[in-house]
Parts: structure tokens; C-alpha cells; sequence
């Protein structure tokens, strides 16, 4: 209880902090706030861990607190029989007997809380509710105690007395029983006890509550009313004794004397008891007597139906007389109850209205009875500080607008009717008139209500839960209903009418009860409402059967069993609402300032004028209606009638008027616009360098200022723009606020601007505070224009952007203020931030190495620290708010407040090491801080994984996913190049029930994944779970079964495993689906995501098992294949036109590459429609399957490629959706000449392929356009190689610098030092290598253009002279492999320490020498001017550049390394010349192996020089 009221308090002092105008004064609030709100949050935490530790021992706590009561009151009880009892000070009787009404409420819910919360097994709970009873009761005790002593009645007291002992005594006995429920929960035999204990509990505070003065005469009164109505229940109706006539005046008589009495009722139940039990005991007098009345008048019906009619409606009236003074007693034991006043009123008019039913029903002759109405619509203007209605402010007014229409209507209707005497027409405009005057009460008693709330000074009452009003209606609706239902009287029509009601209003408590479970944070009141709900809808399911079964056969039997089954329903309804009525869940009424009664009158005011006069209207109507022609009552008529519409047009004058909110928004534009005056002439003064210092307060003091009120405009911008949208009510308390905060904000940032130096600093603050006041002159502007009226809507989106203005201006002047405070080591407005972020809960290594290197950059880093923490609160909240079980919420709520107060001290720290940078002490306790941010973090993320263990599983299935279906890839590869052996000799037959088997478990696993979604984080990280594994399992036996086809038939392999791809690729996207739709409601647009994802992944089965099924048919397999092709394509089709963009781009080239794959595709695939034969058929499946594939994607790919313009992208997005189209209508045409192979479907198959071709021409145009006017051949192999070329330079351009900056090595180096240059170097050795086979082909396709032109002859096969260069440019790239080849080798080697510099080196040469070599023989009887030879070379070029690089580097890094080799030279004599002999040796040995090198080197060459071509000796020379 402490918690709540402290957090707002804290937070009102914060609020008032910018207003309070004395420094001194508003510095000490605000440092009492931040005080208070340090101790509230340690004293949480110390409770929760006390908690923890003592939970247990509460519900012992609360037994002896008990058991101490009853003994209290058994000695009061003594003192009371010596006539010593004396009331303590303070206390009268009406104080203890209101204190004891409202007391015993809450005792009752308190105790329903007891009761749930110990059949949940819930032990925290219990104890809290315990606890709770315990103290309800003691106020309890004193309230009777109280009584007791101030009654003058001996009896009376000792009553009380024993009758809260027995309440005492039942309490410890219920709390004992659910300290034994606790311990063995679930138990049915404990549960009974448990119930039973608590109905005789509730017993005795009834009979407690009864002892209770003036609560006996109601008693007396309800007795009275029920023994009267046992006249209703007899057989036949005794006959008439007086005239019908007689009858008919006595029943109006007596029907308004008891109208009178209710409403005496309603009066005196808001007095002293003895005027309620003077009321009560008339009214009850009242009812005998209109009873007999009505029962004289059924005597004269002269049908049957009629008279049942007549006893039905005094029935009505009997139950809607006991529910008025049961309203009354509840309302004169509680007054302050919420809405008590509100369930009497209702209670009067359900009086009135079964009244008026009578009347109405009995005399059809004397109509315009109904007046009696408007005496209790009244009521509803006695009480304005509670709502009447739940319409807006705009909708009374459209109200009053209609309903004032409809009187007027009525009006001309009644003076009309009373002239031409037509009496049934007149008794229309009456009903119409009445229901006119009710609608405009309520609209009038709404709008005033709405009107005194919106007052600044006025506080607003918030709803509750639950509303009382509507459980109390629905269990006294439920309640009657059920009477009629089981009432042997009732009709047919009847029994349904009642059997409707009773279904309207469980639904409704139903609906009520699922708002209010998800709506509370409380899970014992979550549980107990679902519970509840469960156990009223079961109830009534029940009661309709034996419905049903009552309206086949009225029997006796029939009608028992339906009277047994209304027992378990009206038990369901009355404990839900004694549950709902618990004073947690009850509304808190408006506290109306004495400026918002003052607004309210001129509403009251010409609303009680209009319910008078009409009411005199009627009247006078009424005797005219029956004689016409009196002249001096037509001139009374029409002055009531001037009057009542003078008051209405008054009525709708007030209520235009005082529209809330507009006055305020007013007198807050004038307040901001003063503001930014005062703001432009402190620029212009800064402007002219003469802004005078404010030294009355420190630069400190002002920043804090500046920065609380920044925050708190900040916290106002959502409240006001939601208000202005369409809560009229709110606008004007925070449109105040709002301008209440700019006069404090104007002054402190002048006063910084002031005491800044810098000029453009100064310039700086004051232009950003001037934007921030003029952004919410523009929110407050749209704020007036809204309204709060929610049907404005054309404003709606100028106050969505005043607001997101507003922000940003808000977010600019923070991160201006947060950099200036950091500079100086001020870190106060962050750790609020933080503290504010945990209160809504309700990159830490980095600062350590900054602390030690660079203290000046803590500012900025503690501050992007408070970010992170304020957007993790926010996270952290919802995810406890939806965490799986709730345990895991709570613990990471608490888990993200103790980051956060890990995350304060580490700003703190910060702070203190900036002002003192050299400190060692800050310094370690900084790195200290940092240390347990981090652990703490890791706490709150092992927290979440708990919480999330659904979703992780999910992640973790997916990633399974993709990497199975990489597997299948590969498997599909090896399939196609025929090398996919079974182990053993086995057949298909062996694996196919396997393959089912596994399938159809897989088909399983996607039911639980679907319904996983919707059930929870548990049963959703088990079905993700199991459904990885058995995929994997399916995959395993289908790889075996396809390996057992055997590799002489790859085709039908690879449509087994394509077909298993499908079912991979269907569960990757379904096990997505479900992460996204976890825990959505059921109309979610990712549920029906889920559903498609479902429905794909079942087709994808089914595939599968078909395929498997005719694998070893061979007369359909390559129908099947097609079949299943064709579905592959369209759901990649599906894929293709969704609008989520791919993970990766591609270049325009590779995407002509794949379409080019679709003309060899649909070649086949015409030519298999001819041929029919299902080898042929299998090939196209699967050829067309990978053609489709690669093309949808690399087309989406290079669509989306960042310089595509729109046009093109669309382009190419449609032609690759029409090409798939043709190409899916293509391959259906192919299965439909399998079916039916006649010559004329044959020939369509030509122009379904021309289409194709189309659709392909147009994709290669749409990827020119892409590529622009640079646009190359991609298949060209001079491009392949350029473009590896190009990359191959680029590689060993890295290398080279890598080799630089590493340092000589005196010993080999350790691996992981040279990591990186090993990459670069192997990155360099594979480019080449992917340069060299681009090359080959290059070389290749130009062999063969010169072999065509007969430049150059065809070889031989057995030529030798031809030597190495025998096949020209061929033997010319292989060289470069080679060299590369080597390259790699020495890179290797010398990375790991093993070769030298040396050898680095000379492969390096080797590459540049081969490369040049190749680019000679290319040129070789090639066209030198060809674009093709100008890019080659300019490639071969910038490979031989990197490679001289590479060589440079390395011999720079040789050359350091013999500087820095050290020599270690001994000192003796002898040692010395022997040391200088081995030097001289080793270099003579050094010089022969040099010169031998050479020689060798020169024989290699002349060699080589015997079979070079004349052309090449020429050039190399």
C-alpha cells in the first residue's frame, strides 16, 4: 500500500519541481523527491527479499491477529452486559454503522480473494489476502464495537457484539483451512471444507450487517413484500367485488402512492436509519395495498392470458420492489460504495417502469399515466460527480440534439390529441415524450458531469476493473428470469423471453470478465475471472439444454429439472459478483472543484427547469384529454409548453458553452505567446552581446532546471494530443499543465544562456527553447481545433504532427542540455532518466577501457548508456507483461531494475571521474560498476531466453532448417553427376515405409507447430523441437532410399530429393511464420500468414508421398516429377511476388547467366512432349525446376540492386512473373499431351515455348537497361577473366601492404599474430586461381576463333616438336595456374615461419612472368585494337603491378630483417678467429651455390628459347 501512493507522489513533486519560483525552495523539493524515490525503490527491493524469506509466516501472522479480535470482542461483550461499554472518542452511531457496511464489502471480497487464490495453490497470494482479511476485519471488529457501544438498545448491542464474534470465529477457521489447501493443492476433499467454511463466513457478516439499526425495519419491510406476493401464487383469482371502475381509480390511486413511497425511499437512504426505517415501513404498507388492487383487477379480465399477464407484471413489481430496498440498504450501510447511488436510481426506475407496465396493460382507457416517470429521472441530476452514461461530451450533445426534437414532435402531438380527443394516440406521444425527457436527463447529467470534471482544480474519477453496476444488473436480470423460468405459471413465451435474457446477460458478464482478466496484472483476480467465467457459461449451457427440453414438453419433471438447473447458475453469478465487488477493482469517483460545480449549474439548472414544466405539461394534459373543452387549462398548457422549450434551448445553449477544455486552450495560447515574446527579446539582447548574468544561481542549479522541465513538457506531449483526439475531459488539465511549465523553461534557459560564454552556444539554447514554445503553440492550436471530440477526425492528423514536432524539438534541446552538462561531469539528469525508465519497469565494457584511456569521452558515453537502458525498460516491460509462466515476468522486471540501479551508479561514477580524471580510487570503482553492469546484463538476458524459450526454440529450428537444405543441395549435386551409391545392396521397397512412416509424423509435428502459436512459449519450443528432428530424420531416409535407386538412374533421384527440398524449404517458412504469429490474437494478419505457411508445407507432404509412392512406377514417376516441378515453381513464384526484399543483391550479369538457363529448359521441355517418354520427362522436371529457381532469384536480387531505378525494377518484377507464368502454363501443357498425345496439342506446345522466349527476350532487354550503357556479355570469357583479373590484383595489393607492416622475425612467428596476412595472401592465391580457370576458357574459346579463321592449323595428336607451346594460349594460362599454384605453397609456408622471404618472392615473379607470358601469346594473331584484347591487358597489367608489390614488400621485409639479425661476438681470442674463419667459409660456399644457380637458370631458359614460335622470340626480345 506504501509503494503506489509514494511512486506518485514522487512523481508530483517532480512535476511541481519547475513551478515552485523560490531556488531554494525547488532545489530542496527536488532533492527530497530524488531521496524519496532512491528509498521507495531500496525499500521494494529489501521487501521482495523479505517477502521471499517470511511469505509463509503471513497467514500465521494473520490467524493470531484473528483469534486476538474475537477475544477483544468477547470482553467487550462482558463490559457490555455490565452497561461499562462506552463509545471511545470520535465515534457516534452513524460513523460505526457506515464503517461497518463498507467494512463488511470488503471483508467479503477480500475473503472470495482468500478462497481463489488457496485453491490455486497460490501461496504468495494467500498470504497477501491473509493478510489483507485480517485487516479489514479489525476495522470490522472496532466498527461493531462501536455500535455496540453507542446503541441504546441492550439486546440491540449484545447482538452486534456476538454476531461479529461469530465473523471472527468463522474468519480463523477459513484461513486455517487454506493454510491446509496450500499444502495439498488440488485436493478435492479440502476444497469442499473450504467452501463450506466460506459460505458460513458470509452467513454471519449478513447477519452482522443486520444487527445494524434501521437494517431490521428494511428487513421487516422485504418480509413483508415477500409474504404479500405469496397472494400471487394461488391457484384461481378470486372474483371481483367492486365495479370495474372503482377497481381502475384504486389501482391508480395505490400505483401512485407507491411511486410516491419509492421515491421516499430513494430519499431516505441517503439520510439517518431512522427515516429509512420510516420509508421502508410505508412502502411496504404502499405495496400490500396496490397489491390487492391489482389482484381486485385481475378479477375483471375476462380472458385467461390477460389475467396471467396481470399476475406476471405484480410479480415484476414485487421483485423490482425488493431489489429497491435491498439498493437502499446497501446504499445506507455504504454511501461512499462506488456507484451505490447510480444502482438505486436504476432500481427506482425498474419500479416505475413494471408500474407503468400495469397501468398501461389494465387501463387501456385511461391513458397518460406515465408521468410518474420524471420524478425519478430527476435523480440523475442530484448526483453529478459520478457518469450517468458512457457518452462523449459530442455525442450529449447530438443527444439533446435528437431527444430535443422527438419533445417538441411529442409535444405538438399531445395539444393535437387533446383537441380531437383521440386517446390511444395521445398515450403514444405521452410514451415518446417520456422517453424524449429521459434521453435529454441523461445527456444533460453527463455533459455537467463531463463539464465539472474538465475543471484544472477538479480531479477526474477513473473506472474501475470491472463495472458494478453491470454485474449487479445482470445478476438481478438473471436472477428475475430465473423466477419466470421456474414459475409453474409461465407461458411458453415467456420461458423463451427469460431463456434470451438469461443468455444476454451471462454473455455479457462473460465478455466482462475476459476484459478484466486481461486487463489486471493481479494473477490470482486473472485466473479467478477466466474461472469464473468458465463456471457461468458451463452453468448456463446446462440451463439451456433443460430449456430445450421444457419448451418440447411442459411436464413437472421438465420443469424440476429446470429449477435444479437455475440453482448452480444464480450460485456461479452471485459469487462473481461478490468477487467483482472487491474494492480493488471498484471505480474512484470525480472530486469536483467549487469552479467546476459553479460550470456544471447553468446545465443542472435548465435541465431541472425542462423536467418540471413537462412534468406539469403532462398533468395538465392530462385532465384536457379527457375534457377538451376548458379554456382556462389551454392557456396553462401553453405556458408549460413556452416553458419547456425556452429551458431547452437553454439547456443547449449551457452545454455548447461550457465545452471543455476550450477555455483553458485559450488562456494557454495567450501564456505561450507572452512566452516566446520574453524569448525573442533575450535573443535579441544576446545577439547584441549585452544579455545580463543572472547571479543568483549557479550554472548547475539552472541546467537541472532546465532539464527536469524539458522532461516533464516531454511526459506531456502523448497525454495532451490523446485528449485532444477524444478525451474532451482531460484537454483542459493538461493543456494547463502543459503552459503551466513554459514561463519556468523561458526563465532557466535564459539564465543558461546567460552564464555561457560561448556566443554560439548562447544562440544555440535560446533558438532551440523558441522552436520548442512554438511547436507547442501549433500542438495547442490543433489541440483547440480537435476538441477532444473524437468524430473530428479531418484534425486529427494536425495533432499527430504537432506532436511528433513537439518531440523532436524536445529530443534536440535534451541532447544539447545532456552534452553540456556531460562536459562539466554533470550526471544528474541522466541517472533521472535511468531512475525514470526503472520506475516504468515497475555497453558496459566499453566505458571500463574509456575510463582508463579517455576520461573526457565518459560524458557522451554514460549518456548514450541512459538511451540504451530508457529503450530497454520500454522492451523489458512488455516482455514481462507477456512472459511465459509469470514467474519468468517478474523475475525480469526485477532483473532489469537492478541493471538499472546498476546502470545509475555506473553514470554516477562517470560523472565523478570526469571532475577528477586522475583519481585511481574512481577510476577502479568505475571499472567495478562496469563489471557488474555486464553481469547484470547477462542476467537479464538469460531472463528473456527463459521467458522466450518458444521463440529461441524456433531460431534454433530454423538455422537446422537452412542447413539441411544445404545439405540436399549438395546431395543433389552429387545425385546429378551419378556418384550417389547405395552402401549396401539394397532396394527402394526397403526404405519406403520408413519414408512415410517419418512423413507422416512430420505432418504432426506442423499441427503442434500451428497450435504452439497460439498455446505458449512451452508447448511452442517442443513443437519446434521435435519438429527439427524429425525433418532431419526425413531427410536421412529419403538421402538412403535415393541412394538405393542407384546411380544409373540420377534423374529420379533427384526428384526424390528435390521433393524433400520442398518439404524443407515449406517447414523453414512455416516454423518463421509460427515465430512471428506467437502469442498474437487471433485476427492478426500473421495468423493468416501462419495458416498459408501451414497449408503450403501439407502440400509439400503430400508431394513427397505421392513421389515416393510412384518412384517405382516407371509408367507415371516422370508425371509425378512434372507435377511436383510445377507446384515447386509456383510457391517460388509466391515467393518471388512477395513484397519482403531479398537478403542480398546481385550484378545484371549473373542474372542474364540464369535466364539464359530457361531457353535450354523449355528446348527440353517441348522436346519431352514430343518424345513422351518418361526419362526425358524426368530431366525437363528437373531441369526446369533449377532454371525457375535461379532465375526468380537472381531477378529479385538484381531488382532490388540499390542503383535499379523504380521503373526497371518493376519492369523486371513483372516480365520474371510473366516468364514464370508461360513457363508453368508451358509445363502443364506437357502433362496434358502425356494424357492426351494428339499431333494438334503437340503443335501448341511450339507456341507455349514462344511465349517463353518472349517473356526471356524481354527479362535480358529489362537487365541491359540495369546495367546501362557499360553493358558486356556475361558469357563472354575475356569479361570472366578481366573481372578475375581485376580481383586478383586487388587481393595481392593487400597482401603487399600487409607484408610491410609486418615487423622482421628473429624466431618463427606465432600463427595468430599473421592471421590476417595469411588471408590476404591465400585471398590473392585464390583470385589468381579463379583469374587463371576464367582464363583457360578465355583461352579456349580464342584457340578456337583462330583454328576457324585458318590462322593457325589444327595440331596433331601425336606431335611432340610442338613442344610447350604446342597448344598456344592454353598452355600459356596453364602456366599461370601453376605459378599460382606455387604461390600458394610458399605463402603458406612462409606464413607458418616455415620458408623464407625468398621463396615468396620468386613465386611472385613467377605469377607476373606467366601472366605477361599469357597476355603475349593472347596477342598472338589476335586483333590488337579489339576492345576485348584492350581490357585483357589492362587486367594483366594491374595482376602484374600487385605481384610486383607483393615482391617488393617482401624483399623490404627481408632486407629489415638481416639488419636487425643479431650477431652475437665472443670475446676470447681463439674463439674470435675461428668465428671469422666459419663467417668466410659459409660465404665462399654461399658464392659457388649462387653461380651454379645461374647457370642452371640459363640452361631451363635455352631450352625453353629451342620451342618458342619466331612470333614470340621476336616479342620477347
Amino acid at each position: 500500500p506504501l509503494f503506489g501512493p509514494g511512486s506518485k507522489m514522487v512523481t508530483s513533486a517532480k512535476s511541481s519541481v519547475p513551478t515552485v519560483t523560490d531556488q531554494a525552495a525547488a532545489m530542496q523539493l527536488g532533492q527530497c523527491a530524488k531521496n524519496l524515490a532512491t528509498c521507495l525503490a531500496e525499500l521494494r527491493t529489501s521487501a521482495q527479499k523479505a517477502h521471499e524469506a517470511c511469505g509463509p509466516m503471513e497467514i500465521d501472522s494473520a490467524l493470531t491477529a484473528i483469534q486476538t479480535l474475537r477475544s477483544e470482542l468477547q470482553d467487550a461483550k462482558m463490559t457490555a452486559v455490565n452497561a461499562q461499554l462506552k463509545p471511545l472518542p470520535g465515534e457516534s452511531l452513524e460513523k460505526c454503522a457506515q464503517d461497518l457496511g463498507s467494512t463488511s464489502k470488503s471483508v467479503g471480497s477480500s475473503m472470495a480473494q482468500l478462497l481463489t487464490c488457496a485453491a490455486q495453490g497460490n501461496e504468495h497470494y494467500t498470504g497477501i489476502a491473509a493478510r489483507e482479511t485480517a485487516q479489514a476485519l479489525k476495522t470490522l471488529a472496532q466498527a461493531a464495537r462501536g455500535v455496540a457501544a453507542s446503541t441504546t438498545d441492550p439486546k440491540g448491542a449484545a447482538a452486534m457484539l456476538d454476531s461479529a464474534r461469530d465473523v471472527m470465529e468463522g474468519s480463523a477457521l477459513l484461513i486455517h483451512e487454506a493454510k491446509q489447501a496450500l499444502i495439498s493443492p488440488g485436493d478435492a476433499e479440502s476444497q469442499q471444507r473450504l467452501a463450506q467454511v466460506a459460505k458460513a463466513v458470509s452467513h454471519s457478516l449478513n447477519n452482522c450487517v443486520n444487527c445494524l439499526p434501521g437494517q431490521k425495519d428494511v428487513d421487516m419491510a422485504l418480509k413483508s413484500i415477500g409474504e404479500a406476493s405469496k397472494k400471487l401464487l394461488i391457484e384461481t383469482i378470486p372474483p371481483a367485488s367492486k365495479s370495474f371502475q372503482e377497481a381502475q381509480s384504486e389501482l391508480n390511486q395505490t400505483a401512485a402512492e407507491l411511486n410516491q413511497s419509492a421515491g421516499e425511499v430513494v430519499h431516505a437512504s441517503r439520510g439517518s436509519s431512522s427515516q429509512l426505517a420510516v420509508a421502508s415501513g410505508k412502502f411496504s404498507q404502499d405495496f400490500d395495498e396496490f397489491l390487492d388492487a391489482g389482484i381486485e383487477m385481475a378479477g375483471h379480465t375476462q380472458k385467461k392470458d390477460d389475467q396471467v399477464q396481470v399476475i406476471g407484471n405484480l410479480k415484476n413489481i414485487s421483485m423490482a420492489s425488493s431489489k429497491l430496498l435491498l439498493a437502499a440498504k446497501s446504499l445506507s450501510v455504504d454511501p461512499a460504495a462506488a456507484n451505490a447511488k447510480n444502482l438505486l436510481a436504476a432500481a427506482a426506475r425498474a419500479v416505475t417502469d413494471s408500474i407503468n407496465q400495469l397501468i398501461t396493460l389494465c387501463t387501456q382507457q385511461a391513458p397518460g399515466q406515465k408521468e410518474c416517470d420524471n420524478f425519478q429521472y430527476k435523480g440523475m441530476l442530484d448526483n453529478p460527480n459520478e457518469p450517468v452514461s458512457d457518452l462523449s461530451y459530442f455525442d450529449c450533445i447530438e443527444s439533446v440534439m435528437e431527444n430535443s426534437k422527438v419533445l417538441g414532435e411529442s409535444m405538438a402531438g399531445i395539444s393535437q390529441n387533446c383537441k380531437t380527443g383521440d386517446v390511444s394516440a395521445f398515450g403514444d406521444c405521452v410514451g415518446s415524450a417520456s422517453k424524449a425527457l429521459c434521453g435529454l436527463t441523461e445527456a444533460a447529467g453527463q455533459a455537467s458531469y463531463l463539464v465539472g470534471v474538465s475543471d484544472p482544480n477538479s480531479q477526474a474519477g477513473h473506472q474501475g476493473l470491472v463495472d458494478p453496476i453491470q454485474f449487479a444488473k445482470a445478476n438481478q436480470a438473471i436472477q428475475m428470469a430465473c423466477q419466470n423460468l421456474v414459475d409453474p405459471e409461465s407461458s411458453p413465451s415467456q420461458v423463451l423471453s427469460a431463456a434470451t435474457i438469461v443468455a444476454k446477460h451471462t454473455s455479457a458478464l462473460c465478455n466482462a470478465c475476459r476484459l478484466a482478466s486481461s486487463k489486471t496484472t493481479n494473477p490470482v483476480a486473472k485466473r479467478h475471472f477466466v474461472q469464473s467465467a468458465k463456471e457461468v457459461a458451463n452453468s448456463t449451457a446446462n440451463l439451456v439444454k433443460t430449456i430445450k427440453a421444457l419448451d418440447g414438453d411442459f411436464s413437472e419433471e421438465n420443469r424440476n429439472r429446470c429449477r435444479v438447473a437455475t440453482a448452480p447458475l444464480i450460485e456461479a453469478v452471485e459469487n462473481l459478483t461478490t468477487f467483482a465487488s472487491n474494492p480493488e477493482f471498484a471505480s474512484v469517483p470525480a472530486k469536483i472543484s467549487t469552479e467546476g460545480s459553479a460550470a456544471q449549474e447553468p446545465i443542472l439548472q435548465s435541465a431541472r427547469s425542462m423536467l418540471d414544466s413537462s412534468t406539469h405539461l403532462l398533468k395538465t394534459a392530462r385532465s384536457l384529454v379527457i375534457n377538451p373543452k376548458d379554456p382556462p387549462t389551454w392557456s396553462v398548457l401553453a405556458g408549460h409548453s413556452r416553458t419547456v422549450s425556452d429551458s431547452i434551448k437553454s439547456l443547449i445553449t449551457a452545454i455548447r458553452d461550457k465545452a471543455p477544455g476550450q477555455r483553458e486552450c485559450d488562456s494557454s495560447i495567450d501564456n505561450i505567446n507572452k512566452c516566446i515574446r520574453d524569448i525573442e527579446q533575450a535573443s535579441l539582447a544576446a545577439v547584441s552581446q549585452n544579455l545580463p548574468s543572472r547571479d543568483d544561481i549557479s550554472l548547475e542549479a539552472l541546467q537541472e532546471q532546465l532539464t527536469s522541465t524539458v522532461q516533464e513538457i516531454g511526459h506531456l506531449i502523448d497525454p495532451v494530443s490523446t485528449a485532444a483526439r477524444g478525451e474532451a475531459s482531460q484537454l483542459g488539465h493538461k493543456v494547463t499543465q502543459l503552459a503551466g511549465y513554459f514561463e519556468p523553461l523561458i526563465k532557466a534557459s535564459v539564465g543558461v544562456a546567460s552564464k555561457l560564454k560561448d556566443h554560439q552556444q548562447q544562440m544555440t539554447f535560446l533558438d532551440q527553447t523558441k522552436t520548442m514554445a512554438e511547436s507547442a503553440l501549433q500542438m495547442l492550436y490543433a489541440a483547440k481545433e480537435g476538441g477532444g471530440n473524437p468524430k473530428a477526425s479531418h484534425t486529427h492528423d494536425a495533432i499527430a504532427e504537432a506532436a511528433q514536432l513537439m518531440k523532436e524539438a524536445v529530443d534536440d534541446i535534451m541532447v544539447t542540455l545532456n552534452e553540456a552538462a556531460s562536459e562539466v561531469g554533470m550526471v544528474g539528469g541522466m541517472v533521472e532518466s535511468i531512475a525514470d525508465a526503472m520506475a516504468k519497469v515497475s555497453a558496459a565494457g566499453y566505458t571500463m577501457t574509456k575510463s582508463v584511456t579517455c576520461p573526457d569521452e565518459l560524458g557522451a558515453l554514460a549518456s548514450q548508456v541512459t538511451v540504451d537502458y530508457s529503450q530497454l525498460a520500454v522492451q523489458g516491460r512488455l516482455a514481462a507483461h507477456t512472459a511465459e509462466p509469470e514467474e519468468i515476468g517478474f523475475q525480469i522486471k526485477t532483473r532489469v531494475q537492478d541493471l538499472g540501479h546498476g546502470c545509475i551508479f555506473l553514470v554516477q561514477k562517470a560523472g565523478a571521474l570526469q571532475i577528477t580524471p586522475s583519481d585511481g580510487f574512481t577510476k577502479r570503482e568505475l571499472i567495478d560498476c562496469a563489471r557488474a553492469v555486464t553481469e547484470k546484463v547477462s542476467l537479464v538476458l538469460s531472463a528473456l531466453q527463459a521467458g522466450n524459450k518458444g521463440t529461441q526454440a524456433c531460431i534454433t529450428a530454423a538455422t537446422a532448417v537452412s542447413g539441411i537444405i544445404a545439405d540436399l543441395d549438395t546431395t543433389i549435386m552429387f545425385a546429378s553427376a551419378g556418384t550417389l551409391n547405395a552402401e549396401n545392396e539394397e532396394s527402394f521397397a526397403d526404405h519406403r515405409e520408413n519414408i512415410l512412416k517419418t512423413a507422416k509424423a512430420l505432418v504432426e509435428d506442423t499441427k503442434m507447430l500451428v497450435s504452439g502459436a497460439a498455446s505458449g512459449q512451452e508447448k511452442l519450443a517442443q513443437a519446434a523441437q521435435s519438429s527439427a528432428k524429425t525433418i532431419t530424420q526425413l531427410t536421412d531416409v529419403v538421402k538412403l532410399g535415393a541412394a538405393s535407386i542407384g546411380s544409373d538412374d540420377p534423374e529420379t533421384q533427384v526428384v526424390l530429393i528435390n521433393a524433400v527440398k520442398d518439404v524443407a524449404k515449406a517447414l523453414g517458412e512455416l516454423i518463421s511464420a509460427t515465430k512471428c504469429a506467437a502469442g498474437k490474437a487471433a485476427d492478426d494478419p500473421s495468423m493468416y500468414q501462419l495458416k498459408s505457411a501451414a497449408k503450403v508445407m501439407v502440400t509439400n507432404v503430400t508431394s513427397l508421398l505421392k513421389t515416393v509412392k510412384a518412384v517405382e512406377d516407371e509408367a507415371t514417376r516422370g508425371t509425378r516429377a512434372l507435377e511436383a516441378t510445377i507446384e515447386c515453381i509456383k510457391q517460388e513464384m509466391s515467393v518471388f511476388q512477395s513484397r519482403d526484399a531479398p537478403n542480398k543483391t546481385t550484378t545484371p550479369e549473373e542474372f542474364i547467366r540464369m535466364t539464359k538457363g530457361i531457353t535450354m529448359a523449355t528446348a527440353k521441355a517441348v522436346a519431352a512432349g514430343n518424345s513422351g517418354r518418361q526419362e526425358d520427362i524426368i530431366h525437363t522436371a528437373n531441369v526446369s525446376r533449377k532454371a525457375m529457381s535461379d532465375m526468380l532469384t537472381t531477378c529479385k536480387q538484381a531488382a532490388y540492386h540499390p542503383e535499379v531505378s523504380e521503373e526497371v525494377k518493376n519492369r523486371a518484377l513483372m516480365f520474371g512473373a510473366e516468364c514464370t507464368t508461360a513457363y508453368i502454363d508451358l509445363l502443364e501443357h506437357v502433362l496434358l499431351v502425356l494424357q492426351k498425345p494428339t499431333a494438334e496439342q503437340k503443335q501448341h506446345l511450339a507456341a507455349c515455348s514462344k511465349r517463353v522466349a518472349g517473356a526471356v527476350t524481354e527479362l535480358i532487354q529489362t537487365a541491359e537497361a540495369m546495367k546501362g550503357s557499360e553493358w558486356v556479355d556475361p558469357e563472354d570469357p575475356t569479361v570472366i577473366a578481366e573481372t578475375e583479373l581485376l580481383g586478383a590484383a586487388a587481393s595481392i595489393e593487400a597482401a603487399a601492404k600487409k607484408l610491410e607492416q609486418l615487423k622482421p622475425r628473429a624466431k618463427p612467428k606465432q600463427a595468430d599474430e599473421t592471421l590476417n596476412f595469411e588471408e590476404q595472401i591465400l585471398e590473392a592465391a585464390k583470385s589468381i586461381a579463379a583469374a587463371t580457370s576464367a582464363l583457360v576458357k578465355s583461352a579456349s574459346a580464342a584457340q578456337r576463333e583462330l583454328v576457324a579463321q585458318g590462322k593457325v592449323g589444327s595440331v596433331p595428336a601425336n606431335a611432340v616438336d610442338d613442344g610447350q607451346w604446342s597448344q598456344g594460349l592454353i598452355s600459356a594460362a596453364r602456366m599461370v595456374a601453376a605459378a599460382t599454384s606455387n604461390l600458394c605453397e610458399a605463402a603458406n609456408a612462409s606464413v607458418q615461419g616455415h620458408a623464407s622471404e625468398e621463396k615468396l618472392i620468386s613465386s611472385a615473379k613467377q605469377v607476373a612472368a606467366s601472366t605477361a607470358q599469357l597476355l603475349v601469346a593472347c596477342k598472338v594473331k589476335a586483333d590488337q585494337d579489339s576492345e576485348a584484347m584492350r581490357r585483357l591487358q589492362i587486367a594483366g597489367n594491374a595482376v602484374k603491378k600487385a605481384s610486383d608489390n607483393l615482391v617488393r614488400a617482401a624483399q623490404k621485409a627481408a632486407f629489415e630483417k638481416s639488419d636487425e639479425d643479431n650477431v652475437v661476438v665472443k670475446t676470447k681470442f681463439v674463439g674470435g678467429i675461428a668465428q671469422i674463419i666459419a663467417a668466410q667459409e659459409e660465404m665462399l660456399r654461399k658464392e659457388r651455390e649462387l653461380e651454379e644457380a645461374r647457370k642452371k637458370l640459363a640452361q631451363i631458359r635455352q631450352q625453353q628459347y629451342k620451342f618458342l614460335p619466331s612470333e614470340l622470340r621476336e616479342d620477347s626480345n
